[in-house]
């Protein structure tokens, strides 16, 4: 275990939060101050830790007050020594004799050194500042960089917000971390250079430094007692939800939900070359089809399950026609999004006063977007599910094969379970929806639901004769059973359960084709 050994005269904030984290297992054993009655000392003591008070005495000599400091840490068997706003210059004799030794200073190296960083800040107008780790060495403030973390400077900033923003959110960051390298023995120090193992870049960095402007305050986010803004990454080239122009500019603006929906809306129809049109609700699709037309597309997306349907956002991958727009007009949705109107259609769509109305422009090139996903204390980073299958990367595992039309119907079911929550159940005939079951805690409840929602909800069609999509493997047999009372003919699913012999066989029962995919499709947010 690393041991360190902290000096301050102040407060000691870092220290503190060097001591709360443990990064990488560091233990702060001690707090040395030169001030007796600096606080540092008693938020130690209440956390437990040693602490030593070495004054300097009235006409001491450095060497000595220094000597004097040396011994104290002796005591402590200490392997890195750790400045947080200790207030008096280390002598070259003293960094010869102790562990290596950081410091934190509250600017971006070798910009702005000195006491007064804040200040020299502020007066040379810079729009971003931060912090340096760096390694003490006998000139002040020119030591060799560990890592360095930088914050915005604002207009109205004074140096008391710069300073704790630079604390909380630089500081913070920083000085964790390379106490963090260092105990994970990272840290090569030498030829006054620093270098760290695995501080690499790539697809997954091992430090982020994210940018978004704010684009817009929204007027409430999910709930209207939650506040809630846009920020707009200006490097997506894809088209997106958030540089869309709103084509009629007397609605009202988007509202945070809106944004959730369009974008999950957007995405279900980019996954189709074909004519493709989605009606999606709280992010699950009400009903997604493709077709010869746009309009033909809407119609079968629509009748999926209109009821659900009503105050959705509906989304096309064409060019929305007169025909689509007085389809979409006919009952209340909240947004449409699609690459290009026609005039015919702007006009019958800007009748509804509040019908927020989209251009995505050119879908484009699709790009490695990463999708996150904010956690307390951090945030989960992954590749968008891009997978496209064809026909040659389905197993057919029962004694049925699909015929033709089932292949093209399971290829369509999987694309599209993609965008419904898991647990999640999709019933297609042809390439349309005909019901969908998602967001359930147990899969055969989703087959159930998908069921009831083609039998009560779906209009002009049914599940007879249709085929099945799960985004996981089925773990029992009964989601089997439970689909063939529901006339489902064939399945696609990613296989891999221990009781996949028991899936089979029970296809194979009800003679339904089921093919596996070998990879599944969650989707939980």
């Amino acid at each position: 275990m690393t041991r360190i050994a902290g000096m301050a005269s102040n407060r000691g904030r870092n220290l503190m939060h060097l001591a709360d984290g443990a990064p990488g297992g560091a233990e702060l054993a001690v707090v040395l101050s030169n001030q007796a009655d600096a606080p540092v000392l008693e938020k130690a003591a209440d956390r437990g830790i040693d602490t030593e008070v070495v004054e300097r005495e009235e006409s001491e000599e450095r060497a000595s007050h220094e000597r004097r400091i040396l011994d104290a840490l002796a005591e402590y068997d200490v392997d890195l020594v750790c400045l947080d706003g200790y207030m008096r210059v280390l002598t070259g004799e003293f960094l010869d004799d102790a562990p290596l030794t950081l410091n934190v200073h509250p600017s971006l190296l070798p910009s702005f050194p000195g006491m007064d960083a804040h200040e020299q800040v502020l007066e040379a107008g810079v729009r971003i500042s931060g912090c340096t780790v760096h390694i003490v060495t006998r000139e002040v403030d020119a030591g060799p960089v560990v890592t360095q973390e930088s914050v915005p400077v604002y207009e109205g900033d004074d140096e008391e917000s710069l300073k704790e923003r630079v604390l909380y959110e630089a500081e913070f960051r920083a000085y964790p971390r390379a106490v963090r390298w260092f105990a994970e023995d990272r840290l090569d120090v030498r030829d006054g250079e620093v270098r760290v193992e695995g501080d690499e870049g790539g697809r997954f960095p091992a430090r982020r430094t994210v940018s978004e402007d704010r684009s817009t305050e929204l007027r409430y986010g999910e709930n209207p007692h939650q506040e809630a803004a846009l920020y707009a990454d200006e490097t997506e080239e894809e088209a997106t939800v958030v540089h869309a122009e709103q084509l009629n500019e007397g609605a009202k603006a988007l509202s945070y939900n809106n944004y959730n929906d369009a974008d999950a809306a957007l995405g279900l129809v980019k996954e189709f070359d074909e004519p493709a049109a989605a009606v999606i609700k709280h992010t699950n699709p009400a009903g997604c089809a493709t077709a010869d037309a746009v309009s033909e597309a809407y119609d079968r997306a629509l009748s999926t399950d209109p009821m659900s349907a009503f105050g959705g956002i509906v989304a096309l991958n064409r060019a929305c026609d007169e025909e689509t727009a007085e389809a979409i007009t006919e009952s209340f949705k909240e947004v449409v999004v699609a690459p290009d109107y026609r005039e015919e259609a702007l006009s019958v769509l800007r009748e509804k006063e509040n019908l927020r109305v989209l251009d995505v422009g050119p879908f484009g090139e699709p790009g490695p977007r990463l999708r996150e996903k904010q956690l307390a204390g951090g945030r989960l980073v992954q590749e968008r599910d891009d997978q496209r299958l064809s026909r040659e990367d389905l197993e057919v595992v029962t004694e049925r094969e699909p015929s033709e039309e089932e292949f093209a119907s399971l290829l369509f079911a999987w694309h599209t379970i993609k965008h419904v929550k898991s647990n999640a159940i999709l019933f297609a005939k042809g390439t349309e929806t005909v019901g969908v079951g998602m967001g359930q805690v147990s899969r055969v409840d989703a087959v159930r639901l998908a069921a009831m929602k083609a039998e009560e909800h779906a209009e002009g069609k049914d599940s007879e004769g249709a085929v099945m999509a799960s985004d996981a493997f089925f773990p029992f047999p009964d989601g089997i059973e439970e689909a063939s009372e529901a006339g489902i003919e064939a399945v696609i699913q990613p296989g891999g359960s221990v009781n996949d012999d028991d899936v089979i066989e029970a296809a194979n029962e009800h003679d339904m084709a089921m093919v596996f995919t070998g990879s599944r499709a969650f989707r939980h947010d």
